[in-house]
Parts: C-alpha cells; sequence; structure tokens
C-alpha cells in the first residue's frame, strides 16, 4: 500500500507541475508564433496524460489476486509503462511533422524575453521533475515512473535546445525553429523506442538480472548442508511479485526430517532479501565413491570438447538400477543441442557400456 501511494503521490504532483508547464508554453507559443514551444507544451500535456495513465495502471495493478488470474494483476503496470512509450511516440511523430510544415511554409517567429524567462523556468521544473519521478521510481520499483523521470529529463534537455533556438533567431537573425523540432521529435521518438522496449521485455519475461540470480544462489547456498543452486528460474508478475523454483544438492543420506526445515529456511531467506517466493527441488549426490568419482571425471573432461556446454548438474549414479543421470546446460546460441547430447550419450556408453545413461537438456534460464 505505502507503494502505491508513493506511485499516485509523485504521479499526481507531476500532472499538476506539467498542466501548469502547458499553460505558460502555449501562451508564449502562440504569442511567438513558435512552433517548437507549442509542441514543447504538448509534450508537457502527454507527460500529464502518462501520469494519469500511471495512476490508473497502479489501481489495477493493486486489485487482488483472484480464481482467474492468482498471481496477482501486477503486470497491467508493465502494460501502463507500454501506454507512456506508445504516446511518447506519437508526440515524436507529430513534433517532425509540425516541424516539417514549418519549413516549408516558412513560419515567420517573433520571440520576447518573457519567453525566454518561461523557458529558463521551465527547463529547471523539468530537470526537477525528472530527478522526483527517477529517485520515486527506484524507491517504489515502478518502470512507469522510470520512464516518465527519463522522458522529462530530456525534455528539458529539449527546451534547453529551444532556448539556445531562441537566442539565436534573437541575436543572429537565423531561425534554426524548424530543424531544431525535427531534432526534438527525433529524441522524442528515440525516448518512446527505449520505453517500449523495456515495456515489452518485462511483459514478454526477461532474464532475471545476474547479480540477483548469483546474489540467490550465492543465499542458497550458504547453508552448509547446500553443496549446489541449480535451475534458478524467476517469473515476474510485476514489482514486487516474484515466483521461482531452484534446485538444491544435497547429500543423499539425508532424510525428509532435516531437509524439510532446510527448504523452509531458504525459501524465507529468499523471500525476506530477495521478494521471491520460492520452491525448492532436491538433487541428491553420492559422487564420493570411486568409481563414480570416475564416471564424473570422464564427463567433465568430455563436456570441455564442446563449448556450447555451460555447466553439468545433478550428477547421480544408480547402482542398483545401473543408471547414470545429469543435466547439461547448453548455450541458447547452440542449433543443434541433440546433437551434442547423443554425441556425449554415445561417448558415455562406450566407456561404461553397463550404464544407461540419462541425460537432461537444460536451458541457460539465470547466471
Amino acid at each position: 500500500m505505502h507503494r502505491e501511494k508513493v506511485i499516485i503521490r509523485t504521479s499526481l504532483i507531476g500532472i499538476i507541475a506539467n498542466l501548469v508547464l502547458v499553460g505558460f508554453k502555449a501562451f508564449v507559443g502562440f504569442v511567438s508564433g513558435s512552433i517548437a514551444i507549442i509542441l514543447d507544451a504538448v509534450n508537457n500535456l502527454s507527460d500529464a496524460f502518462s501520469s494519469g495513465v500511471t495512476i490508473v495502471g497502479t489501481k489495477l495493478a493493486n486489485r487482488k489476486p483472484d480464481a482467474k488470474h492468482p498471481y496477482g494483476h501486477g503486470r497491467i503496470e508493465y502494460l501502463t509503462s507500454l501506454i507512456i512509450g506508445v504516446v511518447v511516440l506519437i508526440a515524436g511523430s507529430g513534433a517532425i511533422y509540425e516541424s516539417i510544415n514549418t519549413l516549408i511554409n516558412k513560419v515567420e517567429i517573433s520571440y520576447d524575453y518573457i519567453a525566454i524567462i518561461i523557458i529558463s523556468v521551465a527547463i529547471l521544473v523539468k530537470v526537477g521533475i525528472g530527478l522526483f519521478f527517477k529517485l520515486q521510481g527506484k524507491k517504489a520499483n515502478s518502470d512507469a515512473l522510470k520512464a516518465s523521470g527519463t522522458d522529462a529529463l530530456f525534455d528539458s534537455l529539449l527546451s534547453l535546445a529551444t532556448l539556445v533556438a531562441i537566442f539565436v533567431s534573437m541575436f543572429a537573425e537565423v531561425n534554426i525553429e524548424g530543424y531544431l523540432g525535427i531534432i526534438i521529435g527525433i529524441f522524442i521518438i528515440k525516448t518512446g523506442f527505449e520505453i517500449l522496449s523495456s515495456s515489452l521485455s518485462n511483459i514478454i519475461g526477461k532474464r532475471l538480472s545476474k547479480e540477483t540470480s548469483l546474489g540467490i544462489k550465492e543465499l542458497v547456498c550458504s547453508h552448509k548442508e547446500v553443496k549446489g543452486a541449480y535451475d534458478l528460474i524467476v517469473n515476474n508478475y510485476g514489482p514486487q511479485r516474484a515466483y521461482g523454483s531452484v534446485h538444491i544438492e544435497v547429500e543423499d543420506d539425508l532424510t525428509a526430517k532435516e531437509i524439510h526445515p532446510l527448504t523452509r529456511q531458504i525459501a524465507e531467506e529468499a523471500f525476506l532479501k530477495y521478494g521471491v517466493i520460492l520452491t525448492i527441488g532436491i538433487y541428491a549426490s553420492n559422487s564420493s565413491n570411486k568409481e563414480d568419482i570416475e564416471i564424473k571425471e570422464f564427463i567433465e573432461n568430455e563436456i570441455k570438447k564442446y563449448p556450447e556446454i555451460k555447466q553439468i548438474h545433478a550428477f547421480y549414479v544408480n547402482r542398483e538400477k545401473m543408471t547414470i543421470t545429469f543435466d547439461i546446460i547448453i548455450a541458447f546460441s547452440c542449433k543443434e543441442p541433440n546433437v551434442i547430447r547423443n554425441q556425449l550419450f554415445f561417448a558415455l556408453k562406450d566407456k561404461f557400456p553397463l550404464y544407461d545413461c540419462y541425460i537432461v537438456l537444460d536451458q541457460d534460464m539465470s547466471d
């Protein structure tokens, strides 16, 4: 609830500030005939609209889970960022269109010192809004706020460019307004594509950051009973809504009575530190036997022939059933993983013909 309040309060401040800027810039733009200032006002209006979308998206995203959506509605926030990205793209395209029209029609523009003062104040306000939104976005882990903050900081730079154009027009009597509008439009479009890319990546499901992945594995392996952590998968269902799973390797003589409190403790620590609801699976380890060690060393030497293989884990030898099982992680860039698995299988079968071999292909889901 605190996070929701931060996002809504920040967005309301953004709406008020941007509407004030819209009023001043629109007045100056129409009086002076400056298309760049008018477009800047329109861009501020789109920023106010984006903040409104953020408020609505946050409210919808914080609805409780239901039977149809057991993981909650958190991903609506990513749709909010997507809408903001589209709004930014439209604003950028409009800027380029109107600027080209200005160049074609050769519109005359007149500035005064009031325009300079208003644009200067607007620059300071947009810098303040941008930094404030970025700070609050990080605090609340809100992509929508961070996107709006980035957009505001770009706006301040573009307003600065408008101010430069005013000085050039007043003192050098050279009108660079239309060209400047095109540059402004290009920057706005670039920002829009970046916001869209980030939003789509979150909606599709992006890779867990290396820092978080290594941090969770380090936490898991900090328990003396755990010999390794593998197959870490974390699915994001919105900010602060992450569900994941991991396999831990333990000695095969541990009992359920010992494993149960271990996995519960690991899950609790992962949630408290990383906010991830973690399900924990078990891999049994029995690589202390001399023959087991020989088999494992052979496999490790064999996989060195294949740079596509990133890791081997879940190794286990069942002497009663005469089976060898293990997983191999193959890089996404590998085009024929089954060929590698088959070659590894036959090499192992030739070396240890009495054993049945089961090699599971695993994906490189996290670092």
